[in-house]
């Protein structure tokens, strides 16, 4: 197995441990996955958010986001990984299923379906691979696939 095959094979590894997290509502394994200040500062944009820049700031809104969240689940679809050298670049679209907290004693807050773009920015460090930057933006318009389909009808 080559080197490049094994470094892009690492990064899918841990972009999916990121989600993962994200899901448990590991806060720790979340802070854990993030480089930390010795290898530079790190940056955010949640969709609708302004940048966030440095680590305080950054977990800050993981953990704004997890206090606010009962449940989260993230379905990557369109997954690329690109390495260059110490650096990686994974694209994707999160479909995303979440719910707020329960109103009027139900069990679950309504479950709302989000379509988001993202772009995580990895960096190798001698504890493996480490999100260096985050930006997700909401999907707003329809492809061209979908008034393809809608036209057909």
């Amino acid at each position: 197995m080559s080197g490049a095959r094994t470094d892009t094979e690492a990064v899918e590894l841990a972009n999916t441990a990121f989600y993962e997290a994200m899901e448990r509502g590991d806060f720790e394994e979340v802070a854990d996955l993030w480089l930390d200040e010795r290898h530079g500062e790190i940056s955010c944009v949640h969709p609708g958010w302004p940048v966030l820049s440095g680590r305080g700031e950054v977990l800050r809104s993981y953990a704004l986001i997890m206090a606010n969240t009962e449940y989260i689940q993230f379905f990557l679809t369109d997954v690329k990984v690109s390495v260059a050298g110490d650096t990686a670049l994974v694209t994707c679209t999160e479909n995303i299923l979440s719910g707020g907290p329960a109103e009027d004693g139900a069990e679950l807050g309504p479950l709302v379906g989000q379509l988001v773009v993202a772009t995580n920015v990895f960096r190798r460090t001698a504890e493996g691979w480490k999100v260096w930057s985050h930006h997700g933006s909401p999907v707003l318009a329809e492809t061209d696939d979908d008034e393809d389909d809608e036209s057909a009808v």
